[in-house]
């Protein structure tokens, strides 16, 4: 269950375009920052993707993953031309596969291998055609969906969304969110040559003049119970409301917002209506990271969490720069597991009600995210200083990981209190029991 947007340069403040993500996934599954450098590869090399090989290209580009520790792929992330994707899991009529490529192993392979949004939603397509998509994507149960992919460039983006082999796509004018739910309708630019034919065929509709592709193709259940279409409509409400005038900011606090049963208190409540989403039904996921970019042609800023829960995190400046020591290579899974580890610590004391002055630490957060925006946003991005940006990372890294450790310390004797109905209570009890066995916290 996740949720992205994107603005074009048209509808936000400085004329740059803004791509936002939360990714969300089981609460106990890590997500970890993954930076890859670009590769040469042999001729008639493969390359191992979760579940299947498939032939490798002479040339990888970099790229950045923010991704479930277990995957292959990744649920997003960009390169170095400022590609930026992000995919949902979608719940159609069509049948779910065999193990092929999954959703985020094509997010991957398109950002390795592609430069802009039209290039890499085509290279996507021929992914579909050539190797289809399947196979379970849940991290300790079976969860098995089809994909929509939000993929966006410094000037242009698209969304594509599948049901098994099927797809129709959208190029957009100025704003969209993409959500757990088809969202295309008859207004598609590009589609699968038997996309109406196959519709017909079923009975899902009479002819071309009714079809609509998401009324056609979606499975209504389980598109239901995601609460996927109260989350695209808050994030779209948002992102119409502020057009011409949306930033990085905007982006964060669509991320960070909940509906208004819980918005009170949401630690005490799950809500998949929210688009931060919070676990704690026998249905739904958990935000577990979050990202937002501001994709000048120059050098593009990325704001991240590394960590769950964006109402409680910190999202902080990253760029992809040589020589940058603060995110992780593809041999460092257990150090990227630490860091994203401890961050879940301070968010499971604040499910435990351990962390008794949240309202500081909510107050010295946003004092350090405002005082590294208006750092970022005095800067020239079209030639900007390699050092002055790496004296920025650094800082921020270093005054969010003092932050998060003086709160645990400060509060590590409190009592467990879990506040919430029985179910909710019993179901963190036993999250926090699995997670705390499988890594042991600071």
């Amino acid at each position: 269950m996740c949720d992205t947007m994107v603005a074009l340069g048209n509808s936000t403040r400085d004329g740059v375009t803004i791509f936002a993500k939360n990714s969300d996934r089981q609460p106990n599954e890590p997500h970890i920052l993954v930076r890859i450098p670009a590769a040469d590869h042999g001729e008639n090399t493969k390359v191992k993707c979760t579940y299947i090989e498939i032939d490798q290209v002479p040339h990888t580009y970099e790229v950045l993953l923010l991704k479930p520790s277990w995957i292959w792929g990744c649920e997003m992330g960009c390169n170095e031309f400022g590609l930026n994707i992000g995919n949902e899991a979608v719940f159609t009529r069509e049948p779910y596969g065999e193990d092929a490529l999954i959703g985020m192993d094509m997010v991957r392979l398109a950002l390795e291998r592609c430069r802009t949004s039209k290039e890499a939603l085509m290279y996507i397509i021929k992914l579909l055609e050539e190797y289809g998509q399947g196979g379970n994507c849940g991290y300790n149960k079976n969860f098995t969906y089809h994909n929509s992919f939000l993929i966006a460039d410094s000037n242009s983006a698209w969304v594509l969304e599948t049901a098994g082999i099927y797809w129709a796509a959208q190029e957009v004018k100025d704003v969209r969110s993409i959500s757990n739910c088809l969202s295309i309708g008859r207004d598609f630019d590009l589609c699968h040559p038997d996309l109406i034919r196959h519709a017909v065929d079923k009975g899902w509709c009479k002819g071309e003049e009714d079809f609509h592709f998401a009324r056609c193709y979606t499975e209504p259940v389980f598109t239901h119970f995601s609460g996927s279409r109260a989350r695209l409509a808050a994030s779209s409400a948002i992102l119409e409301q502020n057009k011409g005038n949306i930033t990085v900011d905007t982006m964060k606090d669509i991320l960070r917002s909940h509906e208004d049963r819980v918005d009170a208190n949401p630690y005490k409540a799950s809500s998949l209506k929210s688009v931060c989403m919070h676990a704690g039904f026998v249905i739904g996921d958990h935000a577990t990271g979050s990202y937002v970019a501001s994709i000048h042609e120059g050098t593009p800023t990325y704001w991240i969490t590394g960590s769950s829960t964006p109402c409680l995190s910190l999202f902080k400046p990253y760029w992809m720069l040589d020589q940058e020591e603060f995110l992780f290579s593809e041999d460092e899974t257990d150090t990227a597991l630490r860091y994203w580890h401890l961050r879940e610590e301070f968010h499971r004391m604040v499910i435990e009600n351990r962390i008794q002055n949240l309202d500081l630490y909510i107050k010295r957060r946003d004092e350090i995210e405002q005082a590294l925006t208006q750092e970022v946003s005095g800067l020239d991005m079209k030639n900007p200083n390699p050092d002055i940006l790496k004296g920025i990372m650094k800082k921020a890294f270093e005054e969010e990981e003092r932050l998060i450790l003086d709160f645990i310390d400060q509060n590590r004797n409190k009592p467990v209190r879990i506040k919430g109905n029985p179910y909710f209570r019993h179901y963190w009890k036993r999250q926090n029991k699995r997670l705390r066995a499988q890594m042991p916290m600071t």
